[in-house]
Order: C-alpha cells, then structure tokens, then sequence
C-alpha cells in the first residue's frame, strides 16, 4: 500500500514510507526520514534533523524538533513536548542541537515534557504529564515531576511488573528456596535465630547459599532515585541480600521479568549468569550486601540489553 498524504497536509519530504500516513495539517520539513507504517496525526510539525522509524504513532499536535529520533514502534501521546536547546535565546540556535533519542517500542503519555539530550530507553513507559530531566532506563515506568521511576513493565505486556515476596513466589525447588518466573533466579529464606540478646541470620555457602563467593561489596547511601546494576554477567553468580531497610530487585531472563523486594536481612536473591538484574527503590537507609562467585573482571559484565539478548539468543 502507498502512503497517504492527506491534502491539508504539508509535506515537503520525499523521504516517507511505504503505508504511512499523514494527517491534516501536519507539516513535515525536507529533510525529514519517516519510516514504514507511520501515523502522524493532525497538527504534527517535523523539523529537518529529525528520523523516524517503522510503526511509529505521532498523536496530535506534537513537534519533533531536530535531532530527535524515535526508533520503532514508539508510541508519542498528545501534545507530547520535545526540546533541543538547554539554553534557548530567540534568534541565537546553538551550533549544535542536542541529540534526543526514544528507543524501540518506548511510550511517551500526553503532555509529558522531555528535556534536552534525554535517551528514553527500549520499551520504557513516560505517564502522562511527566517531566523527564533524566535518561530513562530500558524498560523502566516513570511519572511526576520530575519524572522518577516507579515501576518496570513486564516481560509480556505493558502492564507493570508485581513486586514478589517469599510467600507469592511458586514452585518450591529445596527447602526454603522458591524459584521465580525468570530462568535462573531463586529467592532464599536464610536461616533466623531471635532470643532475648537480639536477632542472628547465617548461612553456609553450598548449603544456604548456592556458591562459594570469591568477592562481596556493599552498596549504602544510594539515592532512592537512582537506578543501579542494569547489567547481566557472562560467568558469575550473585547472591544479593538487603541487611537494612529495603530494595527493590527487577531480574529478566529476555523472555520473563519479574520484580523481587528485598526487605529483611534473612532473604536473599541468586541470580545466575546471562540474567539482566535492575535494582532501584532504595530506602534511604538500605544497604545491600552482594556475594560474587568470581573475581571482579570488567569483561564479564553485559551492560548493553540488545548485547544481553545476541548473548541468550545465539544466531
């Protein structure tokens, strides 16, 4: 099917896919590209320096000023607002643009303001209303202003992934580990002792604790609004636990995702190698202890998600 141009549109670019469609009163610059599939709606304007990929929906009355891209299947609400300038003057362009980018199947609500240079990860979800002065993670669901995250989409819809605890996840696999919806994830009640001298947790690496760990460190004084790991490992294991006040844990296997809530220091998370894991949602008062199977080695690290996914789905 050829594209549609509507006649009260203005089109000045020939660079428009095959079975888009432009409606009316859009005005798209010379040099803008628009992929395949395309739906730009009423009251859309597209500078020059602006790509746009396959299956894309501009709702209406959006500007998608220069050096901005949007992958495919990326989905702009109404009145979306975009800008390029951190430091605007009328009549004073920077020499340069900064460069915004909307990954692969991300959804942007209405009236959600985007800053300058901002990347908004694959699949990640901006509410409606959302001012976002920050990257946003892959996956990740931000609202408010400003914009911070408070959930993850799930693995097989748009909905956001369930915090889990010990008594909602199934399949019991070894006494007092449960396994998860994520391949190579299991959640561990650790032993516990409580008497009149206070509270003890302990564990036996190979018998609690699924390895012998070559390394540990801690993570404490993290900002509840920031985002660490977003990595998975070739070849070693971690086993996390939360020995004060609370985290929550986001594990993907590439298939599944499932969202873990560390909260007690007797509970602790293994994830295995080729497992992406996400933590964020720290209490101001969290400190979480992690054992490594292995050495640090930089190497080991996957700390891109389309590199993670060529690594679990080999051609």
């Amino acid at each position: 099917m050829s594209k549609m141009i509507h006649p009260r549109a203005i089109c000045e670019s020939v660079n428009i896919g095959d079975n888009t469609r432009v409606w009316a009163f859009a005005h798209i610059l010379p040099g803008a590209v628009i992929g395949d599939d395309c739906n730009i709606c009423d009251g859309v304007f597209v500078e020059n320096d602006v790509r746009v990929g396959d299956r894309v929906t501009v709702k209406c009355g959006v500007q998608l000023w220069n050096g901005l891209t949007l992958e495919d299947d990326v989905f702009v609400g109404p009145n979306v607002t975009f800008t390029n300038d951190p430091f605007p003057r009328s009549r004073q362009p920077p020499a340069q643009f900064s460069r915004t980018r909307v990954e692969r199947g991300a959804s942007i609500g209405a009236n959600a303001t985007i800053l300058p240079g901002i990347n908004i990860g694959r699949e990640a979800m901006v509410g409606a209303g959302a001012v976002v002065l920050r990257d946003v993670p892959n996956h990740a669901i931000v609202a408010g202003n400003p914009a911070r995250i408070v959930g993850y989409v799930s693995g097989s819809d748009a909905s956001a992934v369930p915090a889990t605890t010990a008594g909602a996840i199934s399949g019991n696999i070894a006494p007092n580990t449960r396994s998860s919806a994520v391949k190579g994830v299991t959640y561990h009640r650790l032993p516990r002792f409580e008497d009149m001298r206070g509270m003890l947790s302990a564990g036996e690496f190979g018998r609690d604790l699924p390895f012998a760990p070559k390394r540990y460190f801690v993570v404490f004084d993290v900002p509840s609004t920031e985002v660490r790991g977003e990595h998975a490992h070739r070849l070693c294991h971690q086993f996390l636990v939360c020995v004060r006040g609370s985290i929550s844990v986001v594990a993907d296997d590439g298939a599944h995702r499932e969202e873990f809530q560390l909260d007690r220091p007797d509970a602790g998370l293994h994830i295995s190698p080729l497992v992406w894991a996400t933590q964020y949602r720290y209490s101001s008062d969290a400190v979480l202890l992690v054992f490594a199977s292995e050495h640090y080695d930089a190497s080991d690290y996957v700390r891109d998600y389309d590199e993670f996914l060529r690594a679990i789905r080999p051609a």
